[in-house]
């Protein structure tokens, strides 16, 4: 996974990579390190002849005319070899100089893009200036400014009478003096003026602070993506063969877990860094604040847990580790800390700023819009259950499906599908467990299961359970111990199965028994269809810590299945049970859950207290904002991906880890805001502090149905990662 999402992104970025592996080695790398004073890389020629300083830079200035993407994309590639030298501050300072229009652009633009000049941008200082007679002349001094000893111009901030203003000055012209840098691969220096006379061509006046920042948020923050994803890799790498205890490191679940964090922390990273490039108007700063808070972090928390990971090697300064922890560390405090960020973030979206993940849609897609609007538009004057028979027959409930049941939709008539439905306020019959047993009978049931249960269960007439989870078998599916038993024309089941949502009104059951006990567990397995009405069918609704019955525990007792209610084959249910909880844990990451527990739920809250939150509250709150952010921009991106053809990846591994327990936090956060009004009972009538309570409690269970976090981790670990599965018990 990258930044950039497109096939020109990732051809790009292979080009840039395989570049950075051919000319810059560990041995430069490390002669940077060891060098007394800062010097122009040997590779800077090669790097500027491959396009890579103008990537971002309109053609009439000498560039290639992309955007700050492609900049980006290229930036992740390099800082992944944490390639010393001035290429990101060249960047910035060019990026800026464009951003601000003028004539500079032309003076200065050409010689940045083809690398005959470097430069660098002062982030802060203490300049001052006074205009006279179209010259502005400025004293004072600017540091830390990153590639400031290498600058042949610096993009520098002045206050003067008109308040801040940017100018783009000759470094010749300053005094520059190098400050001891803790990133061993790229300087910082110090940058003083005396009386320096400015040109009015020189004064950026179409630049303020705030572009300034979000642009560095942008590619310092795509820098931050290429130490985390280095961190993530090497650590990973290291963990498959560093063997301890007689067996790799990597299966250890401590370490498992560990390395999944950094590669979530890694992918919303991206994702931020990546909308940010994208935003324009008011929600560029706010996307590019998010990504100021959340990819500097990523590298810092990632150079850490591999640190941690590689042990007392990584340690030891011969160990690349410390270079990358060294630079995460010092993009974090050159963008000013991740809780300046986290107050820019709070004070946008307590002001009403938010951002849509507005997904454009090929031109060509009209005559396919047009259709399914027509035949919704058919079905919109319907009623009740007319209405949602309608859809299911149409194939709308589940488009992907393949035909009769679904519409055998491809991505992008399922993403038409949904807009549609919404701009018609249609509301799709609510199949709840319905939705995960539908693809396992249009998948494995034979022909008259599907007429028989179908139907009904897409219109949302048919309400069903699922009886998977045993008191022994929780996540561990395959340990289920419900006995079936083969008797004359079917079988008989005995056992108990727990947590069982709705079972309490549920018509029919999906149910998974052992009906042989040899071989792997995961064999002998069968999936079977239960009328939940049936003798020896046995329901007791179990309390939630709600005080609300959603859960149940339920009991067969000698209940007897005839053999055309067998899904699959016997004894290989575990495939169709897969293909269930594959669909469960789609559905149950995709929101709050029914809990109610949102952002715009949160920052409504907010706006009812009547008071303004503290600094405390205000950090807590930017970072849940930031987090439900970062999980739109990975939907976003795993919908762009499918409509390419390609495959999610991690980031849809991910989105769903972070799913479920977005909400928890969002909560969490609510009830510190309530304070002492939250001692009232967890009950939503009881207005603000009830509603939250009971949410603060609900949402607990989302860490743990569907899968608990721990086992998607795990899976996080082994089928993105390739760390080695866990051993076999016994083993």
């Amino acid at each position: 996974m990258a930044i950039g999402l497109s096939e020109e992104h990732e051809a790009l970025r292979e080009s840039v990579s395989g570049w950075a592996e051919r000319f810059i080695p560990a041995d430069v790398v490390r002669g940077a390190v060891a060098a007394e004073t800062e010097e122009r890389p040997a590779f800077w020629a090669g790097l500027a002849e491959q396009g890579l300083l103008g990537l971002h830079v309109p053609e009439e200035f000498g560039g290639s005319g992309y955007g700050l993407l492609e900049a980006a994309v290229a930036i992740e590639a390099l800082a992944e070899r944490i390639a010393p030298g001035p290429f990101v501050p060249t960047v910035l300072a060019s990026a800026a100089i464009l951003a601000a229009g003028g004539k500079a652009q032309a003076e200065l633009l050409p010689g940045l893009a083809d690398g005959s000049l470097t430069g660098a941008v002062a982030l802060e200082g203490a300049l001052t200036g006074e205009w006279a007679e179209g010259v502005l002349t400025v004293s004072g001094a600017a540091e830390p400014v990153l590639g400031g000893t290498l600058a042949d111009v610096l993009v520098v901030p002045v206050t003067t009478g008109r308040g801040v203003e940017w100018v783009a000055i000759d470094a010749a012209s300053a005094k520059v003096t190098a400050i001891k840098a803790l990133d061993l691969t790229r300087g910082v220096a110090r940058v003083e003026l005396a009386a320096v006379a400015v040109p009015e061509e020189r004064v950026l006046d179409g630049l303020d602070l705030t572009a300034v920042r979000n642009l560095a948020a942008v590619l310092l923050g795509a820098d931050a993506a290429g130490v985390a994803q280095w961190c993530v890799t090497a650590a990973a790498a290291y963990a498959k063969v560093r063997e301890q205890f007689g067996r790799p490191i990597g299966q250890f679940q401590g370490i498992k877990h560990k390395l999944s964090r950094m590669l979530v922390a890694l992918e919303q990273a991206r994702a931020t860094v990546w909308d940010a490039t994208r935003a324009e108007g008011d929600e560029r700063a706010f996307a590019a604040a998010i990504a100021g808070l959340m990819a500097p972090d990523a590298a810092v928390q990632c150079a850490k847990d591999a640190i941690q990971t590689f042990g007392g090697i990584g340690y030891t300064f011969e160990h690349d580790a410390h270079l990358y922890f060294r630079r995460a560390l010092t993009i974090r405090a050159l963008l000013g800390g991740s809780g300046a960020w986290a107050e820019r973030v709070a004070s946008s979206a307590l002001s009403g700023v938010s951002r849509e993940m507005r997904l454009e849609l090929p031109e060509d897609a009209e005559p396919l819009r047009e259709r399914i609007r027509a035949e919704l538009a058919e079905i919109a004057a319907l009623d009740g259950v007319e209405q949602k028979r309608a859809l299911a027959d149409a194939g709308f409930v589940m488009p992907h499906l393949a035909r009769p049941w679904g519409r055998d939709a491809k991505p992008l008539e399922q993403v038409i599908i949904q807009q549609e439905l919404k701009a018609a306020g249609i509301r799709l019959p609510a199949m709840i467990i319905g939705a995960w047993v539908v693809p396992s009978i249009a998948t494995y049931g034979t022909a008259e299961q599907q007429q028989r249960f179908l139907p009904k269960t897409l219109s949302g007439e048919t309400m069903w359970c699922q009886l998977f989870s045993e008191p022994g078998a929780g996540s561990d599916l395959a340990s289920v111990q419900m006995k079936a038993e083969r008797v004359e024309g079917g079988w008989r089941l005995n056992g108990q199965k727990i947590w069982t949502s709705v079972a309490h009104v549920a018509e029919w059951g999906i149910c998974i028994a052992r009906s042989s006990s040899e071989g792997p567990k995961h064999d002998g397995i069968t999936y079977f269809l239960v009328d939940m009405l049936a003798p020896g069918v046995t329901v007791r609704p179990l309390t939630e810590m709600t005080g609300e019955n959603l859960f149940n525990e339920v009991f067969l007792d000698d209940v007897f299945i005839a053999d055309d209610l067998v899904v699959g084959e016997v004894n290989q249910g575990w495939k169709v049970a897969r293909n269930t909880l594959s669909n469960e844990r789609v559905s149950l990451s995709s929101g709050a859950g029914g809990t109610g527990s949102s952002v715009p739920d949160l920052l409504g809250l907010a706006g009812r207290l009547g008071r303004d939150l503290d600094a405390v509250e205000r950090q807590t709150l930017a970072h849940v904002v930031a987090e439900g952010h970062s999980i739109n921009a990975l939907s976003l991106r795993v919908t762009l991906k499918q409509l390419a053809g390609t495959e999610p990846g991690a980031d849809a591994s991910v989105r769903k880890l972070l799913s479920t327990s977005h909400a928890q936090h969002v909560a969490e956060c609510a009830v510190d805001l309530l304070g002492s009004a939250a001692v009232i009972a967890a009950d939503w009538k009881l207005g603000d502090a009830g509603y939250w309570n009971r949410a603060v409690l609900a949402t607990r269970a989302m860490t743990i149905y569907g899968g608990t976090t721990e086992v998607q981790l795990n899976i996080i670990a082994e089928r993105m990662l390739g760390l080695p599965r866990d051993p076999e018990p016994g083993k």
